[in-house]
């Protein structure tokens, strides 16, 4: 039996929390990694990441980093991308990246493996990861989708905090700390507390109105479903939640709907868990969905204001299928 090819690999953004996540994903799925090579900004060089058992210290990126890398994963936010993603492909490398500069490039695949695998064959050194609510909601309408024909969905998200790194992880934290020792919060991540709080902006305005998160699940939908008439309004909302993202979707399709057809049609999709016993209290949550490969649905009922419509409720830890995860299996289709 031919032994096994082994790559090595380059994680950008090693020390955050996205670079976490890909570490241990790597290892427990049994990548076949040869070398591994972590690195990160100047502030954090020298920053000790773990990796099957190992101790290895991040080195610092640079236009160097790259020199006999086979697949470079990107988890340092858009600036880094922008600049470095060309580095590492001119080098040779295949790049995956996780931020959204490249997401809207025709010639770049953004791929989901459960949906549109298929087009990594399409790519020229590049593959783009979705924006992490979108994957999650994706996750639960593309097999919807499939069954009746989507056209259209409304939706609310709940994003934790681990959406906007580690800093926001540790300012929850701190600010519940100080609110059960009756002390003010500080907010520096956030415009607002987040502690005991919600709010209706994740990301920058547009002068739509709607904010750049809100129409990725539009715009990035469109391109994953190959579905360019698809339409989605959002609203997204912050809450105080460390894990897993959840969605509320109303969704109108083409074709007549019913309930025992979305079980069936959600139960045999893959990444998708049905919890779906609302009398027994039995939904999807982010407490139990947070560190789980798999998205959960629940909540499926006939839509009473959409003609062909379908509410649902869905949810996935951001950092696995909306990040880290999503990124692993690209690589494993490569």
């Amino acid at each position: 039996m031919p032994k096994t090819r082994s790559y090595h690999i380059a994680v950008v953004g090693a020390t955050g929390a996205v670079g976490a996540e890909l570490l241990g994903v790597l290892e427990r799925r049994g990548f076949p990694v040869e070398r591994l090579l972590p690195l990160s900004s100047s502030r954090s060089a020298g920053k000790i990441v773990s990796f099957r058992n190992n101790e290895i210290a991040a080195e610092e990126l640079s236009s160097a980093s790259f020199e006999g890398i086979d697949l470079a994963f990107f988890s340092a936010g858009g600036d880094t991308s922008r600049r470095y993603a060309p580095v590492a492909r001119a080098a040779g490398a295949i790049v995956i990246d996780n931020s959204s500069v490249f997401r809207m490039e025709p010639d770049v695949p953004l791929v989901i493996p459960e949906i549109n695998g298929e087009d990594i064959q399409q790519h020229s050194g590049l593959i783009a990861n979705p924006n992490c609510t979108t994957a999650v909601a994706l996750m639960a309408l593309y097999p919807l989708h499939r069954a009746f024909g989507v056209r259209r969905v409304f939706a609310a998200s709940y994003q934790a905090v681990s959406g906007s790194g580690a800093r926001a992880i540790s300012e929850l934290r701190s600010q519940v700390e100080a609110a059960a020792g009756k002390q003010t919060s500080v907010a520096k991540v956030y415009p607002h507390p987040i502690a005991f709080n919600v709010f209706p902006h994740v990301d920058s305005f547009l002068p739509s109105g709607y904010t750049k998160e809100e129409m990725k699940m539009q715009n990035e939908g469109r391109r994953i479903m190959h579905l360019p008439q698809f339409r989605a309004s959002v609203t997204c909302v912050r809450v105080p939640v460390y894990r897993a993202h959840s969605v509320a979707v109303s969704a109108e399709f083409e074709r007549p709907v019913s309930v025992a057809e979305a079980h069936e049609a959600l139960a045999k999709a893959p990444g998708v868990e049905l919890v779906d016993e609302p009398q027994k209290n039995s939904y999807p949550m982010p407490l139990y969905t947070a560190g789980k490969d798999n998205c959960e649905v629940g909540r499926v009922r006939l839509d009473c204001a959409l003609v062909n419509g379908l509410s649902f409720w869905v949810s996935g830890d951001q950092l696995l299928k909306g990040a880290a995860l999503n990124a692993v299996q690209i690589a494993e289709l490569l």
